[in-house]
């Protein structure tokens, strides 16, 4: 068992008090099996769910500590949860997800009532998508209640430079739920936060380079970026083809496997087997630099280390740096921004079909869009060519040696998967500053395309931190099997505490 170390480092904060009435059935941290479980047994209905969560949402997230998670519930729930009820009673239900409430990132198309609009204003009065995104259609398919979209980081947070993560023109602030002065991180800064408070089951997000492991580790929850291709990526408003990935956040990794199975499907190249968990005979590369980056959360990493070490695991420590391609991964992203983004724009219709739209559209409304920080990133990107330039092959080029680091790092040591803390503690949001710097071990599996997996590891005061397993090309159910084993191991997820300050 890990030692939390909470109330280590925050002192001087109060709990803040929510005053509820005790549901017969409450859905604070119940697991997707165990919701299930209770639909199967007629404890509970998924309308009932659909009202439990909404109930919630109102109470953590538009009251109370204000999370300002989710930017709108589907005003559709009620009738996909009556109707997956009535199909539960008539022929039993599709799979685990049969009327579960599921929680959409903001960037995710719905052809439906719902808004897709990244957090902008400028996509307010635009048409409603032609059709689902391809991960949603699959939830839907799989009985999932679409219980409606959560904020998110502006555009994904590649719009300014200094941004603070967690802000949307439309959706204002999201707060952390452990301590509610900290920031989520971003961009997918809602549906970290409504899996950590419980305003849902699972939650859906998205990732270009630490989108989905960095707001799950700040907010003390299980984010998996599954392999670059491995989910479709059809209907999510970009950023860059190159590294966008859509993944599951969740408070376990057996519900974000759960999500992962049916947002990915089945794919030959990555067999899941019925093996239990296990950390025996494993080899792990320990990047170490990481270990001891942050001295807050050096102790908790060397304690997970050492857990995983009794547990049967070898550790190896190994060299690895994301310096050498850093800018050339900028570089591709801005390239990329204005085709990818123009073209979905284009092709979704109305008033804004371009990148220089968006741009124009943020200088004309710039009390509410432009307030806190700025546009250079968009702008930068507007200054790129076509993606036949030799400036983006070139910085394509050099991309190309994550993939390479990370693949030499495997082959000399034998490994089986690549491990480090995956950031900072959250850090006190601040719109004059910006998000500060910090580590990070999101970029080399970005860059690369590999599945990352990050999982609460313990605390530092009342904030999470977390641990990463990286591993190789289509290893995805290998990796989600390594995270379980050092989750059953250490158990070191706390539900938050609402804490002010």
């Amino acid at each position: 068992m890990l030692i939390s170390r909470r109330g280590v480092l925050i002192s001087g904060a109060s709990s803040l008090a929510l005053g509820a009435t005790p549901a017969p059935f409450s859905v604070e941290e119940q697991s997707v099996a165990t919701l299930q479980a209770a639909l199967t047994a007629r404890r509970i209905t998924s309308v009932d769910l659909v009202s439990l969560y909404t109930q919630r949402i109102e109470r953590l997230d538009r009251r109370g500590p204000a999370l300002q998670s989710v930017l709108a519930l589907n005003p559709e729930a009620v009738a996909i949860a009556r109707a997956l009820d009535d199909e539960r009673t008539r022929t039993g239900p599709r799979g685990p997800l049969h009327g579960i409430p599921v929680l959409l990132k903001d960037n995710l198309d719905t052809a439906d009532q719902q808004l897709t609009t990244a957090g902008s204003r400028a996509l307010l009065d635009a048409p409603a998508p032609k059709r689902d995104a391809a991960v949603v259609a699959r939830l839907r398919a799989a009985g999932a209640v679409l219980l409606g979209k959560t904020n998110l980081s502006e555009w994904a947070n590649l719009r300014g430079r200094n941004s603070t993560s967690g802000w949307s023109a439309r959706g204002g602030l999201t707060k952390n739920p452990y301590v509610t002065t900290r920031n989520p991180s971003g961009s997918s800064s809602g549906s970290a936060v409504a899996v950590a408070a419980s305003l849902c089951a699972v939650a859906v997000g998205t990732e270009t380079d630490g989108s989905i492991v960095s707001p799950a580790s700040v907010c003390g929850v299980v984010g998996f970026k599954p392999t670059l291709g491995r989910v479709p990526t059809q209907g999510v408003l970009p950023l860059a083809h190159s590294q966008d990935t859509v993944g599951p956040l969740a408070r376990s990794v057996a519900d974000a496997a759960v999500l992962f199975e049916v947002l990915a499907g089945a794919d030959p190249r990555d067999p899941v087997r019925a093996t239990p968990p296990s950390l025996e005979g494993v080899r792990l590369g320990v990047v170490r630099r990481l270990v001891d980056a942050n001295w807050h959360v050096a102790p908790v990493a060397r304690e997970a280390l050492a857990a995983m070490q009794a547990a049967g695991a070898t550790l190896v420590d190994v060299e690895l740096s994301s310096d050498a391609y850093e800018a050339a991964e900028l570089e591709v992203l801005l390239f990329e921004l204005q085709a990818d983004l123009g073209a979905y724009l284009a092709a979704r219709g109305g008033p804004l079909a371009s990148l220089a739209d968006v741009v124009a559209f943020n200088r004309a409304h710039a009390d509410a869009e432009l307030g806190f920080f700025g546009q250079q990133l968009f702008e930068d990107a507007l200054t790129r060519g076509p993606l036949s330039s030799p400036a983006y092959r070139a910085a394509l080029a050099t991309c190309a040696q994550a993939r390479r680091d990370l693949e030499g790092l495997i082959q000399t040591h034998h490994l089986d998967a690549l491990v480090a803390p995956t950031g900072s503690p959250a850090w006190l949001t601040d719109f004059v500053h910006g998000d500060p710097p910090a580590f990070s071990f999101s970029t080399p599996a970005a860059v690369a395309g590999w599945p990352h997996l990050t999982v609460p590891m313990g605390f530092v005061g009342e904030l999470p931190v977390a641990l990463s397993f990286v591993g190789p090309a289509f290893s995805d159910h290998a990796v989600l099997r390594l995270g379980a084993a050092f989750e059953s191991l250490t158990h070191a997820r706390k539900a938050p505490r609402y804490f002010t300050r």
